[in-house]
């Protein structure tokens, strides 16, 4: 495990070098929470209790969103393009012989990045956001904890959906496509545009089991209290399912990808 730490480590020093690229996230992360924020201003003044939130959860839930934007990776931005680019090239031939484990390896670069990302960008636009309109924000230390197990939740499971999607370059050799539909799924059926809760019927339904809402809908409803108690405790067990089905699944098919590397190569 200690070459996973050390992996992890050198994945936030490697996003924590680009100074300039994330000051201009911040500031693109807190201009797209102002413009969400009045737009949701608007909306709620007109239909106060929307989707089950006050004003001040509406807008909490606004610039949890901006926190989170990179941290989950809603928008891709993290390993997949280099990996996709190594299956191209037939680099990740020399990666699958390595005496480490291909997921795991990604896994823990993925961690870093994330980590970078929710302490680089997603601070300050949070501050900014609390400093500008009345966020509901907890007072409880242990909320946040349970905030941040559900944030590190969400991290795996879109860990484990871009994986797949990358791996399917195996077949596709540009998994350019694949990633872009998986970015706008991840925007849309993540909460990211509209909390999930303001989806009508089915649709509604369809989109709170999928495995985006881990992203973004359920920690922010860990954050604003929605889950309690046991509540909590399912709404860990939910996005740990699809974390665990995600790396399953991605296991298997690099598996798969293994053998005909091995077949072609021989």
């Amino acid at each position: 495990m200690r070459l996973y730490a050390v992996v992890a480590a050198g994945g936030f020093r490697r996003y924590a070098t680009y100074r300039v690229a994330t000051l201009a996230g911040v500031f693109t992360n807190t201009v797209f929470g102002f413009i969400m924020a009045y737009t949701y201003i608007a909306l709620w003044d007109e239909r106060p209790q929307l989707g089950g939130y006050d004003m001040s959860q509406a807008l909490t839930y606004v610039w949890l969103g901006q926190a989170l934007l990179m941290t989950c990776a809603m928008m891709g931005g993290g390993f997949e393009d280099e990996l996709m680019e190594r299956i191209r090239t037939g680099d990740i031939a020399v990666d699958l012989y390595r005496p480490a484990d291909l997921q795991l390896w990604w896994l823990a670069g993925d961690l870093g990045r994330a980590a970078f990302h929710l302490l680089g960008r997603g601070i300050v636009p949070m501050v900014l956001g609390a400093l500008a309109f009345d966020l509901a924000i907890p007072r409880s230390p242990w909320t946040w904890l349970a905030f941040l197990v559900s944030v590190g939740l969400g991290v795996v499971v879109s860990f484990g959906v871009r994986y797949l999607v990358a791996l399917s370059a195996f077949w596709l050799m540009d998994g350019a496509g694949a990633m872009q539909i998986a970015w706008l799924a991840g925007l849309f059926f993540s909460g990211m545009m509209l909390p999930l809760t303001l989806f009508p019927g089915w649709l509604g339904e369809l989109a709170r089991v999928l495995p985006w809402s881990s992203l973004l809908q359920v920690p922010a409803d860990v954050f604003l209290g929605t889950y309690a108690g046991w509540d909590v405790v399912r709404a860990y067990a939910f996005q740990a399912g699809w974390a665990v089905a995600l790396l399953l699944a991605g296991r298997m098919l690099q598996s798969v990808a293994t053998r005909r590397v091995v077949v072609q190569g021989g």
